[in-house]
């Protein structure tokens, strides 16, 4: 006999999930109160990383059913949700959504619109790629410095590169400075010509 399993998830401690369990008993589905999983973790956790979610998978069984109020309860984004979907359907439970209508996601109807959303999803991320990189040449046409801003002045990064020259220590030009190692280590190493940068890196492939 099939059982029907429940999952709720809200972002922080101070929210509440019984929002969640009153639509699903709203629905008609009967879920027994040791059925309900709830846990308070944040959307970007990929569902399988959820360990509240990771003990529920450990309780599903085939012919089992999972009901969640939206696709957002099932993972991080489409992608993360087809694939958790996926997986329920392969060990055999469905999954339905009552934001969808309750439509079974391992269904055919429901699989094709898995597929809907994960192309649109897909669609959203190349268009957000597109948008950087056209930004990324427009910063670089209008002269743009891009990249972390540096930690120390020119004037500071000159007085580094003498005080290097005259041995002082990579530990004590960082705490003078209040920045870290690597940071005077790159403005030192910015500052060696090309060549030797070269040479030196040549050196260090025949060791």
């Amino acid at each position: 006999m099939a059982r029907i399993f429940s999952y709720c998830r809200v972002s922080t401690v101070d929210q509440s999930t019984d929002n969640q369990v009153r639509e699903i008993q709203a629905s008609g589905f009967l879920v027994q109160p040791n059925r309900v999983i709830a846990e308070s973790i944040s959307g970007s956790v990929p569902a399988m990383e959820r360990p509240g979610f990771a003990r529920l998978l450990d309780r599903l069984e085939t012919e089992d059913v999972l009901i969640v109020t939206k696709l957002d309860r099932l993972g991080r984004n489409a992608m993360d949700v087809r694939a958790t979907v996926e997986r329920l359907a392969a060990a055999g439970v469905r999954v339905h959504c009552l934001a969808l209508g309750g439509i079974d996601l391992a269904s055919a109807a429901g699989k094709m619109t898995m597929g809907v959303i994960s192309a649109v999803a897909e669609f959203e991320r190349d268009l957000l790629i597109e948008r950087t990189q056209a930004g990324l040449t427009r910063a670089k046409a209008e002269g743009k410095k891009l990249g972390r801003r540096p930690s120390l002045s020119n004037e500071q990064q000159a007085e580094v590169r003498a005080k290097r020259a005259e041995g002082h220590s990579l530990g004590g030009l960082a705490k003078s400075y209040g920045v870290s190692r690597a940071a005077i280590q790159r403005i030192e190493r910015n500052n060696r010509p090309a060549g030797i940068q070269t040479a030196k890196a040549a050196a260090q492939l025949q060791k």
